[in-house]
């Protein structure tokens, strides 16, 4: 942080301190970034101020100032929140810029289809998100081949290798290890190592068995208000993109007003 501060101080970037702040975060998401590289293979995601889910051109804008910051294209994910917005925002970076994106926030098969649509390198499910919410609205348990966040990934996967999409899907945000072995054999998967465990995993995702499968091809990526509207009959979803959105946007705002302390300071 301070070593941001201070290359912030040395080129007299903006000219009032919410500009100032704005340049410091930028600068901050992509130091962050470049350490991290420096000690992990692949890539890294960095994320776009959740303020700007509801607004295509920001995302973009926001999107090619981190790449210009310093981050090599080839190993950096822009995550984005896969909102109509968002996933427009992603289509432009990767197919104009060559900007490789993160959808996250995903809760449904609507935003997954529009995601693949639009090109996304790779999409972030959240597994438990879901779980969550289903046990809150149902006031009961579920068994890991129940999960309704278990459920939603299998769907997903299954829907992009019938379709041959080339998406990366990512379950992410899991609660238990029985989330977890249900769902190996998805492309990633955000979990711990696994160096204390010897137990053999059964593979229950297979991109081969699922071209197969009886599924209808859907299309939304030109057609808002069906995307909208059948995003909208899914109540799950609708309230946890909400959530996530507004928690986000709340640590965004905690992290500016630390940092215009410090650039007043």
């Amino acid at each position: 942080m301070s070593s941001s501060l201070e290359q912030l101080k040395a080129t007299g970037t903006g000219s009032n301190v919410d500009e100032k702040v704005d340049a410091t975060l930028d600068r901050l998401l992509v130091e962050f970034g470049k350490k991290i590289l420096e000690i992990i293979p692949g890539k890294v995601s960095t994320e776009v101020d959740a303020r700007l889910s509801f607004d295509t051109q920001a995302s973009i804008d926001k999107a090619l100032h981190i790449i210009k910051n310093g981050i090599s294209k080839d190993r950096v994910l822009i995550k984005i929140a896969s909102t109509w917005e968002g996933i427009k925002a992603a289509q432009v970076l990767q197919r104009d810029h060559g900007i490789n994106c993160n959808l996250t926030l995903m809760f449904s098969t609507v935003q997954a289809i529009a995601a693949a649509e639009a090109g996304a390198y790779l999409i972030s499910p959240f597994v438990g998100r879901i779980l969550d919410w289903y046990k809150a609205a149902h006031k009961r348990d579920y068994t890991a081949q129940e999960d309704p966040g278990v459920k939603s990934v299998q769907n997903i996967f299954n829907y992009y290798k019938k379709h041959g999409y080339n998406t990366i899907v990512m379950g992410a945000s899991f609660r238990n290890t029985g989330e977890i072995t249900e769902l190996a054999g998805c492309d990633y998967l955000t979990i711990s190592d696994l160096y204390n465990s010897t137990a053999a995993v059964p593979k229950k995702l297979d991109a081969a068995s699922a071209t197969g499968l009886d599924i209808p091809k859907k299309t939304y990526i030109n057609d808002e208000a069906l995307f909208r509207f059948e995003f909208n009959e899914e109540a799950m979803a609708v309230e946890k993109l909400r959530e996530g959105i507004s928690k986000f946007a709340a640590d965004a705002v905690t992290l500016k007003d630390i940092l215009k302390q410090k650039v007043q300071a």
